[in-house]
């Protein structure tokens, strides 16, 4: 079992930026495939990056490419969002994920382990 704990989310200008973190306990994340999703309200749970289990590999949703990015450090079981250039559109609750699997897919249902989330506003 893998527990997930998010931690960076806050209140910030558009065009500022934030670096989420994602702290995994109960397994080591070295073979897991991550991800980051948002949910914003009334809408449903979308997804924003993911990274393979060796760091090597990325995704991004279209919206955040150039302004979003996902790393890892698996000697601390930790998983990053570095969000720059900030939109008021960014506002959201940030979740991170794991992938079992070792898969690193855009698509929700693919992981298996989920985190409470951050929350992220973002004001004009």
């Amino acid at each position: 079992q893998v527990q997930l704990v998010e931690s960076g989310g806050g209140l910030v200008q558009a065009g500022g930026s934030l670096r989420l973190s994602c702290i995994a306990s109960g397994r080591t994340l070295g073979t897991y495939g991550m991800g980051w999703f948002r949910q914003a309200p009334g809408k449903e749970r979308e997804f924003v990056a993911a990274i393979s289990w060796s760091g090597r590999s990325t995704r991004y949703a279209d919206s955040v490419k150039g302004r979003f990015t996902i790393s890892r450090d698996n000697a601390k079981n930790t998983v990053y969002l570095q969000m720059n250039s900030l939109k008021p559109e960014d506002t959201a609750v940030y979740y991170c994920a794991a992938d079992k699997g070792g898969l690193y897919g855009t698509i929700r249902s693919a992981y298996d382990y989920w985190g409470q989330g951050t929350q992220v506003q973002v004001t004009v």
